[in-house]
């Protein structure tokens, strides 16, 4: 009889779509012999591989660990439903792609948390990997199973299902967790004893043990979290990365086999953001901005170039425009590589922050798309979110790009913002439309016979945690469908391309965004009916979730569409990520006022709390590259 690798190889893998997603033989890849190493961790990402190869985080803590002689690290991604059909008909366990291991052979398995809608991909992977779902249910023979990633810092709706969750940058603490792991294991011969393990790792800043606290309740009502085991700390602080310069970064990283999302090479240029809108939850999370050195970001492109083969290398950060010495960088790293056909993208451009020499730069190679997002359609509305950004901003960067020969712009809006109006709607098409007047007028000018063109793309707002908008109710799903509709009539102009998310999943991301421990019941019943895949539009089963809902007796409307009182516990509030709530309140009344609130790096210090409270500084770099470490009392 055949073992199962070779029915994998032989049988399985030319019948499904994409099969190099399951074979792990890239370049770049890490291989190592099991007997050789202390510990043994898998990283999944709960989707496919095209989306998780693109993910920047997976490449630094694989290259990382992978650095280490006493650790390994090896990848398993969500299989796609017609692998997962085969995995099941014949009985095959989900297994890792640098050794075909089954992953319940690991000794501990990290999921990355983007996306709260990729939740009920983890359940169908370790169901696959025949782990038990639930934490209570997995004896010391199961491996540990960790989290970490923005969506941690509420992580109560899946708390059930892990073991411990890890707040903030995960360079910063991987290595330490692992050294206790393996440590741990080598007193008992290879061996875990979970309770005393987390025990152990609870004291670790950072670490997250959720059986080690119990979900209060009253009346139906959450009520706050109490601490049930002493290890565990009343409050638990997110990890930061004090300087990018001395943080690991990987230049060997793996290069796919077939094309993914984001395929290039990418350097992070900066990391954090201070701008301050008040829906963002990652300008909150990833706070302070902290900038590489130009020299270090030359010499890692240099390098990445010649061990990736790419032709793009990508400026990543949250607003690359941002960047202190942008336009020094840009011009340096393409005149080095003017020879070699590589181009770059700046993805993440701020419009107030854009500029000609940038768009002349960009250009230089080949031209890429533009993306900007004013979020807002009027003043008003984005004085209310604090994007600081004017129209007239938005004017000057059509015109400028426009004129150096770029035709098509993407622009970001959202729908359902607290205090939107029909009148703010209107704001969208009317800016959308006086961007394509703008880049008539410009084309006719310079000669050119093409047309312009702008694509307005609007999703729907998701309130939360740890933002000014945590408290906010999100419009009901009816409400926003029919703000979609109004827009759509809105725009009349056939080279105006107008593009919505939709409705639904927004819903069941924002019920997820805010709620507490009692929908993992919800999310194991929707698994059950068959939920996967759900921010796949192909895939989405919103009568499937509302049905799994109405089993648990869970009304998602009262988690969604309801404001939270200021004054009542939050399922989050015992998880730092370093911002004052009482700074977040600020900001809320301030948004209710239209007041907005400068940027820290340019102007007085806010008193958000993140260098107060975590012994952490803005990381600015000038111009001749001097390091700027700006302190609150310092500026």
């Amino acid at each position: 009889m055949k073992e199962w690798k070779q029915v994998l190889t032989e049988e399985v893998l030319p019948k499904v779509s994409k099969p190099l997603r399951y074979l792990g033989n890239e370049y770049n890849a890490v291989k190592k012999d099991r007997e050789t190493v202390k510990l043994h961790s898998l990283f999944a990402f709960p989707d496919v591989y095209e989306v998780g190869m693109s993910h920047l985080g997976l490449q630094i803590i694989y290259g990382l660990v992978n650095e280490q002689p006493e650790y390994s690290m090896e990848r398993v991604f969500a299989p796609w439903v017609d692998f997962e059909a085969e995995l099941r008909t014949r009985g095959i366990p989900l297994f890792s792609l640098e050794s075909m291991t089954p992953i319940a052979e690991f000794d501990c398995i990290g999921f990355t948390l983007q996306y709260e809608m990729s939740y009920s991909n983890i359940l169908n992977m370790l169901d696959l990997g025949r782990i038990p779902l639930l934490a209570r249910e997995r004896g010391d023979e199961y491996p540990l199973i960790m989290a970490g990633g923005p969506c941690a810092f509420n992580p109560e709706p899946i708390a059930d299902f892990f073991d411990f969750f890890v707040l903030g940058e995960g360079e910063e603490v991987i290595l330490e967790l692992f050294k206790i792991m393996a440590e741990h294991r080598g007193r008992r011969n290879g061996k875990q004893e979970k309770r005393t393990l987390l025990k152990e790792l609870a004291r670790i800043q950072g670490v997250y043990v959720p059986s080690f606290y119990e979900a209060k309740y009253s009346q139906g009502k959450f009520t706050g979290m109490k601490v049930i085991e002493p290890e565990a700390a009343p409050r638990v602080v997110k990890r930061v990365v004090r300087d990018l310069d001395a943080a690991y970064f990987p230049l060997k990283p793996i290069v796919p086999y077939l094309e993914v999302v984001h395929d290039r090479m990418m350097v992070e240029v900066l990391r954090g953001c201070t701008r301050g809108c008040r829906f963002c939850q990652a300008g909150v999370l990833y706070r302070p901005v902290r900038e590489r050195s130009k020299e270090l970001l030359v010499e890692q492109a240099e390098q990445l170039s010649q061990n990736t083969g790419h032709n793009e290398i990508s400026m990543t950060s949250l607003s690359t425009s941002d960047y202190t010495c942008v336009e020094p960088l840009l011009k340096e790293v393409l005149n080095r590589f003017a020879g070699r056909n590589i181009g770059v993208s700046l993805p993440s451009l701020r419009v107030d922050s854009f500029s000609v020499n940038l768009a002349k730069e960009v250009q230089r190679v080949r031209k890429t798309g533009l993306t900007f997002a004013p979020e807002a359609g009027t003043q008003r509305l984005r004085d209310v979110i604090n994007k600081n950004v004017t129209e007239e901003n938005m004017l000057q960067v059509a015109e400028a790009v426009f004129r150096e020969g770029w035709t098509q712009l993407k622009l970001y809006f959202m729908l359902g913002l607290p205090t939107e109006t029909f009148a703010d709607l209107d704001g969208i098409a009317e800016l959308a439309a006086k961007v394509l007047q703008r880049g008539r007028e410009i084309l006719r000018e310079t000669g050119s016979k093409k047309s312009p063109s702008v694509t307005v793309s609007v999703s729907s707002f998701v309130p939360k945690p740890h933002t000014p908008f945590q408290w906010e109710a999100q419009d009901s799903l009816e409400t926003l469908q029919e703000k979609q509709r109004y827009l759509r009539t809105k725009i009349k102009d056939k080279r105006i391309v107008y593009h919505y998310h939709e409705a639904e999943l927004s819903f069941l991301e924002a019920v997820f965004a805010k709620g507490d421990r009692r929908l993992g019941r919800v999310l194991i019943e929707a698994w059950r009916r068959g939920c996967r895949f759900d921010g796949w539009s192909e895939h989405f089963r919103y009568e499937t979730w509302l049905e799994a809902f109405r089993e648990v007796g869970i009304v998602p409307e009262q988690i969604a569409n309801i404001p939270i009182d200021t004054d009542s516990p939050l399922p989050w509030d015992h998880l730092e990520s370093g911002v004052q709530k009482k700074y977040l309140l600020r900001e809320r009344e301030k948004a209710y006022q239209v007041a907005t609130t400068g940027d820290c790096r340019f102007t007085s210090c806010a008193v958000c709390g993140i260098c107060q409270d975590l012994d952490v500084a803005l990381h600015l770099r000038s111009a001749s590259n001097s390091k700027a470490i700006l302190h609150p009392t310092e500026r």
